[in-house]
C-alpha cells in the first residue's frame, strides 16, 4: 500500500486520462462506425465496395501500427498535429488526440460491423413496406433499421467499448501519460510488479465490469420483441 500512498494522485489522474480517451474514441468510433454501416448497405456498389475494403483493411491492422502511423505518418509527416504549435502543451495535446483518431478509426471497424448485423436482425419485410411507402435508403435507414438494430446489439456495442477501454494502453507507444504508461514507469521504478500490476488490474477491473453489467441490463430491458 505504501507504493499506492506514494503515486496515489498520479495513478487518479493516469486512469482519468485512460477515460478520456474511452470516452473520445466511443463518442468518435460510434459515429464513424455508423456511418460505415449506413456505406457497408448501401445499394450502390462502389460505396458497399468502399466500407467494406475498411473494415477489413482496419480490422486486419494491428492498433499499434495505427496509433504509431498517426503519430509519425499524419503528425511527423504530414505535419497534421490537431492542435496549437504555439501552446505550451502542444506535444502532449497533440500525443492525446492522435491517440484518439487512431483509437477512433480502428474500434469503428468494429462498431460497423456489430451495427450492420443489428440490421441484418430486422426483418426484410418492414425494409420493403417502406420502400413500397416511398421512403429513401437513407430515410428507410434511419427511420426503420437503425432504431431497431441499435436495440438489438446494446450487448455487443457494450463488448466493443469494454475492449476500447482495455486497448486505451496501446496510446503508452506514443507517450500519452494514461496507466499503461504509469505503470510501466513505476515498475521501473520500484520492481514490485505484483503490487503495481495489481493496482493497474484492479483499476482497470473497476472501470470495465459495471460497463458490462450496465449494457447487459440495458440488453435486456430495450430487447426488440420477435
Amino acid at each position: 500500500m505504501e507504493i499506492f500512498t506514494e503515486y496515489r494522485a498520479q495513478i487518479f489522474e493516469a486512469f482519468w486520462t485512460t477515460i478520456q480517451l474511452t470516452v473520445y474514441s466511443a463518442v468518435g468510433a460510434l459515429i464513424l462506425g455508423t456511418v460505415l454501416a449506413g456505406i457497408r448497405l448501401s445499394p450502390v456498389p462502389m460505396l458497399s465496395w468502399l466500407g467494406t475494403a475498411y473494415v477489413n483493411v482496419i480490422r486486419n491492422t494491428p492498433l499499434t501500427l495505427i496509433i504509431l502511423f498517426c503519430s509519425f505518418g499524419v503528425s511527423q509527416t504530414l505535419g497534421i498535429t490537431l492542435v496549437d504549435p504555439q501552446s505550451s502543451t502542444s506535444i502532449e495535446d497533440s500525443n492525446f488526440r492522435l491517440a484518439v483518431l487512431g483509437l477512433t478509426v480502428y474500434t469503428a471497424s468494429f462498431v460497423c460491423e456489430t451495427v450492420r448485423s443489428g440490421v441484418n436482425t430486422v426483418p426484410l419485410g418492414q425494409a420493403e413496406a417502406a420502400r413500397s411507402l416511398g421512403l429513401t435508403f437513407s430515410q428507410n435507414l434511419r427511420m426503420i433499421l437503425l432504431p431497431q438494430a441499435f436495440r438489438s446489439v446494446i450487448i455487443p456495442l457494450g463488448s466493443v467499448l469494454i475492449a476500447l477501454t482495455k486497448n486505451t494502453t496501446i496510446a503508452s507507444a506514443i507517450g500519452v501519460a494514461e496507466a499503461a504508461l504509469l505503470m510501466k514507469e513505476m515498475i521501473e521504478n520500484t520492481a514490485a510488479l505484483l503490487v503495481v500490476g495489481s493496482i493497474f488490474a484492479l483499476g482497470f477491473i473497476i472501470l470495465t465490469l459495471p460497463l458490462g453489467l450496465v449494457f447487459g441490463w440495458l440488453g435486456k430491458r430495450l430487447a426488440v420483441a420477435r
